[in-house]
């Protein structure tokens, strides 16, 4: 069992004893020190409101009932949108003028996981610095509950989806009749969470009128490892190829993730989902009076993301800036560069014209237009990008290693290289990278690195790994 405590929110495996798995009791507990949290930012005798979805998960009828009941019992009203999925609930919470969000989830992790993933008023995921506030009023029960005669009300809100989908729908960015002149057939795997409910509504609303479902039913039983990866979606490549369909989407359980399979049943890429939305954007996303100004369109992403992305915004014009690794970090730059267009590597997808949060369904519609107007095949559109090999590993050491001694061993090894501290430490080599950072709750230390070469690539990080490995030596401590 595991509860992780962090500041994108509270996750854990559902059961065991209460601070070893996400227990109800654990679940009332941060909820109300949440309720507690946004009563101290609006101050004393404010009644608040808080938009609260959820994605098909097994558990998640049971947290939503206690996180439902927690809020009324802390005195908040409610707007419950059910059955939803991530970007909804952030787009609904700025839209009900609501003090915050509260959207029950663990993404990508499997069925046994359920979260709290907790937003600001502006709909966004709340800063460090208030998922350490928020910790410490957890830690010490800093909270009270109301008197019978102040508790919340519940009200129940099921538009959402179709006022979210609305939204899409009015991006100029967004081109229906090109979409419809295509006359694309579509396989969807949903993973049978919320995504079987809003994807067929989107690509019906879009002209999509030959859409094939996988796994589109919302009753949480995953029918695979449900994190969008080429090894998780080998029934969806085959479908592909089988249905004679022009392009496969994948989404993972909240719909924040979206994942693309050519007609040839290969994978487009995560990494690439946003380089090829992004350079649609760039392209698009300026008016004729922006382009003769000379503005640019600014990209953003995370430091382990691909190079790709800066070679595309570059190409266009624009300059790209990497963040730390996490949402809010590069919801934070995109903000400070004023970026058109960011996201992550792992298919998340950034559009601040519609809101600050990854979103899937405005990666689709942006995706299916950018193809539309190209007139060819998936896989041709694929191999129009710099194409780039990422290398995923990680180093586990023993507890009594001093991670960020090791780290900075690194830096000094390779300080006459391009060195970037922003988040662990990343090391240019030209058009190479690699990138090195040490987890929050275990001894470990992840590389990832990238080379227009895949075995380049895991070379970079087999030189680094046993750099790790002589760094410990040379200052003796145990492995």
């Amino acid at each position: 069992m595991a509860l992780i405590k962090s500041i994108s929110g509270i996750r854990g495996t559902i059961g065991g004893k209460p601070g070893d798995g996400l227990s109800p009791l654990d679940i009332v507990k941060f909820t109300s020190a949440y309720a507690a949290w946004i009563s101290a930012r609006k101050g004393p005798g404010q009644k608040l409101k808080i938009v609260v979805g959820r994605d098909a998960r097994i558990s998640g009828e049971m947290v939503n009932n206690l996180v439902l009941g927690t809020l009324q019992g802390m005195g908040v009203d409610i707007v419950d949108i059910g059955l939803s999925t991530t970007p909804t609930v952030e787009i609904a919470v700025p839209e009900e003028q609501a003090d915050g969000g509260i959207i029950l989830t663990a993404s990508h992790n499997p069925k046994q996981w359920n979260a709290l993933k907790l937003l600001n008023e502006k709909g966004e995921f709340i800063s460090e610095k208030d998922g350490a506030e928020l910790l410490e009023i957890a830690e010490n029960e800093k909270y009270a509950y109301a008197d019978v005669n102040s508790l919340g009300k519940i009200t129940h809100n099921d538009t959402y989806i179709k006022k979210h989908i609305e939204k899409i729908l009015a991006l100029k960015l967004v081109d229906i009749p090109a979409i419809k002149a295509a006359k694309f057939k579509v396989v969807i795997d949903c993973v049978n969470s919320t995504g079987g409910i809003v994807l067929p509504q989107l690509l019906e609303a879009l002209g999509v009128a030959n859409v094939v479902k996988l796994y589109c039913d919302p009753t949480g039983e995953f029918p695979h490892n449900p994190e969008p990866l080429p090894e998780n979606l080998r029934d969806i490549s085959k479908a592909v190829v089988k249905e004679k369909a022009h392009v496969g989407i994948v989404v993972d359980p909240d719909v924040d993730r979206l994942a693309l399979v050519c007609e040839d049943g290969e994978m487009f890429g995560e990494e690439y989902t946003l380089v090829a939305v992004a350079e649609y954007v760039l392209n698009k996303g300026r008016t004729p009076a922006e382009k003769a100004a000379g503005k640019k369109g600014n990209t953003v992403s995370n430091l382990s993301s691909t190079r790709a992305l800066r070679d595309v915004t570059e190409k266009h014009g624009g300059a790209y800036h990497a963040s730390a690794v996490g949402e809010v970090n590069v919801v934070k730059m995109m903000k400070e560069t004023k970026a058109i267009i960011g996201g992550e590597g792992n298919g998340g997808i950034i559009l601040p014209e519609l809101h600050y949060g990854r979103d899937a369904l405005v990666g689709i519609a942006i995706f299916l237009s950018h193809l539309a107007k190209y007139g060819k095949t998936c896989s041709m559109l694929r191999s129009t990008y710099p194409d780039y090999h990422i290398s995923k590993n990680k180093i586990e050491l023993t507890p009594e290693i001093n991670v960020d001694k090791i780290l900075e061993g690194v830096q000094q090894k390779y300080k006459k290289q391009p060195v970037n501290l922003v988040d662990g430490v990343k090391i240019e080599f030209d058009k190479e990278w690699v990138h090195l950072r040490k987890s929050n709750t275990e001894p470990i230390i992840r590389i990832y690195s990238e080379s227009e070469s895949e075995t380049t690539a895991n070379n970079l990080a087999k030189k680094i790994m046993l750099d790790i490995r002589e760094l410990i030596k040379t200052q003796q401590i145990a492995v």
